[in-house]
């Protein structure tokens, strides 16, 4: 099909200005953007109109409420509740008017605390989920569902092909450096450079430091959206099936939280401790992605961490207001 409108929910967010970004490099084609003053997606009616108005041939749903462990754990009914909406109301609207291309992001925490690792997507709803973020994984899992449910209905009558891809963390140009509420690798940034301006003699950081995650650089997860929403339907069906059809992206590497702390440290000059609360918890003990079904369609990422993180604290120094 010929596309000539594509409508990225989420823009202004790390994962959104990504997709942007990548879509502009590949495609010649119009993308539409509203602002969350100009669109609440939480507003069923005000996303009809919206469709029906601008009436977009393809749709990427990187549009979401998130945070890290202390976010979640803080709002968890804003967290299940706002995401739920963005879902439905954006999958819903995009079917009623005509759009059969739709990727929607979710992330790796649908995935069960104990998951075997690395986690492959028939791990989905296999197990508990980690208790500190359950609500905002429900809420991903139900997007999966969502999009599964709508092909199956109105697959083969109305030509609807909704898409589901889970990315590890990301990290980024763009990314939230809340002191409270944001990821990791943000947060940890946000900390080293604070303590290094102030000459803190240490940082001390939430947790043991054992557990294992991996990261991926946003700009490798906007390619790989790019390039799963353009592939064939029938080679898509290749990889997936019907009622677990989602797709896994990830970076094939982890690290220890006390080894992404060193990192970090060291990419922004910090030269003070580096300690650990124990009493604060760790969340699930790894998460490890298994891509191999995004690595079939010839994907794999370009950025390594240590660069990546040299990228995201030069973006930090220019966006962020100093301390």
């Amino acid at each position: 099909m010929t596309v000539s409108k594509i409508y990225v929910a989420g823009h202004r967010g790390m994962v959104g200005s990504a997709i942007v970004r990548a879509v502009q490099k590949q495609r010649k084609a119009t993308i539409i953007a509203r602002t969350h003053a100009e669109l609440d997606l939480t507003n069923q009616s005000a996303v009809n109109a919206f469709f029906a108005s601008e009436k977009p041939d393809q749709v990427y749903l990187a549009a979401a409420k998130v945070g890290g462990i202390h976010a979640n754990n803080t709002y968890p009914a804003e967290f299940i509740y706002q995401n739920l909406m963005i879902e439905a109301n954006v999958i819903d609207a995009a079917f009623r008017h005509g759009v059969t291309q739709l990727l929607f992001l979710g992330s790796s925490c649908i995935y069960p605390k104990l998951a075997p690792q690395p986690m492959r997507e028939d791990a989905l709803l296999t197990g508990t989920l980690e208790g500190t973020n359950e609500p905002y994984a429900i809420a991903k899992i139900a997007g999966i569902k969502l999009c599964e449910s709508y092909n199956r209905q109105y697959g083969a009558s109305h030509g609807v092909d909704y898409r589901s891809l889970m990315p590890t963390n990301l990290y980024g140009p763009g990314d939230n450096y809340h002191p409270e509420n944001s990821h990791v690798i943000p947060a940890l940034i946000r900390r080293f450079h604070e303590a290094k301006a102030s000459k803190a003699p240490s940082v001390v950081i939430w947790g043991t430091g054992a557990p294992r995650r991996e990261f991926l650089y946003v700009d490798d997860m906007a390619a790989a959206c790019v390039q799963v929403m353009n592939l064939s339907q029938a080679v898509y069906d290749q990889h997936t099936r019907p009622m677990l059809s989602h797709i896994n992206v990830g970076s094939d590497h982890d690290i220890t939280i006390k080894e992404l702390a060193e990192t970090i440290a060291g990419v922004i000059g910090y030269q003070g401790a580096i300690t650990f609360d124990p009493t604060k918890p760790d969340g699930t003990p790894r998460k490890l992605m298994d891509s191999a079904r995004l690595n079939a369609f010839g994907w794999q990422p370009q950025v390594a961490l240590e660069e990546g993180l040299k990228l995201a604290y030069k973006d930090f120094l220019q966006n962020i207001s100093q301390p």
